[in-house]
C-alpha cells in the first residue's frame, strides 16, 4: 500500500475542501469560547460569598439589660449581649478557676484584652461558636438548676455538646473541653447604638 495516499491534499489545491475545513475551525472555536465562559464564571466569588466577609452594621439600642442579639457574619453566630452591673460585678475575683484569665491567647482584638472582653465594658460582642469542636453554647443565667455549671455559677454560657463553660465575658474555665475563650471579632462603635462587627476600632 503506497503511503502518499493518506495524506491530505494541499488545501490550496481543493478550494471546497478549504473552505468546509474553515468552517468547522471556525464552529470548534466558538463551541470552545462557549465552554469556556460557564467555566470562568464558576471561578467569579458569588454576591453571597463576598458579603460573608463584609463588615455588618447593628442596631444595638434596643437590647434591654441583661439582653442578647445574634447577627451572622461571615457565617457565624455573633452574640451582642448588654450586661448589667451586676453581671459585670460577677466578672471579677474569677481568675483562680478561669485557663487564660487575662486573655492572654489571641481571640481577641488589642482593645478588647481586658476583664470584660470588650470597648464599652457594658457591651460583650463574641462570636457563639465554642473553641472546642465548633458547637453554638447557650447562655446559662446565675440561677441555674442546671448542675453541669457548679454551685457557685455567677451565669455565663455552657456548651452542651462537651461541658465546656464560659463566664459572661467569655472567658473558658479550667479543666474543660474548650481550649481557649470565646472569640471576639474586630468590631467598632459608629454611635452609641450603632455597631460595626468585622472592622476593627479606630484610633
Amino acid at each position: 500500500m503506497n503511503p502518499t495516499l493518506l495524506l491530505t491534499p494541499p488545501l490550496a489545491d481543493d478550494p471546497e475542501r478549504r473552505k468546509w475545513v474553515m468552517a468547522t475551525a471556525s464552529a470548534g472555536g466558538i463551541a470552545v469560547v462557549g465552554t469556556a465562559v460557564p467555566f470562568v464564571s464558576t471561578l467569579t466569588p458569588s454576591e453571597r460569598a463576598r458579603a460573608m466577609g463584609a463588615a455588618v452594621e447593628v442596631d444595638i439600642g434596643d437590647i434591654p439589660p441583661g439582653g442578647t442579639k445574634t447577627v451572622e457574619w461571615r457565617g457565624k453566630p455573633v452574640w451582642i449581649m448588654r450586661r448589667t452591673a451586676e453581671m459585670l460585678a460577677a466578672l471579677q475575683g474569677q481568675d483562680a478557676q478561669l485557663a487564660d484569665p487575662q486573655s492572654a491567647r489571641e481571640q481577641q482584638p488589642d482593645y478588647a484584652r481586658n476583664t470584660g472582653r470588650s470597648i464599652h465594658p457594658e457591651i460583650f460582642v463574641a462570636v457563639g461558636i465554642c473553641t472546642h469542636l465548633g458547637c453554638s453554647p447557650t447562655g446559662v443565667p446565675k440561677e441555674s438548676a442546671n448542675p453541669s455549671v457548679g454551685d457557685d455559677w455567677h451565669g455565663g454560657f455552657f456548651c452542651p455538646c462537651h461541658g465546656s463553660t464560659f463566664d459572661l465575658a467569655g472567658r473558658v474555665f479550667k479543666n474543660k473541653p474548650a481550649p481557649t475563650n470565646l472569640e471576639v471579632p474586630p468590631h467598632r462603635y459608629l454611635t452609641d447604638t450603632r455597631l460595626v462587627i468585622g472592622e476593627d476600632k479606630t484610633a
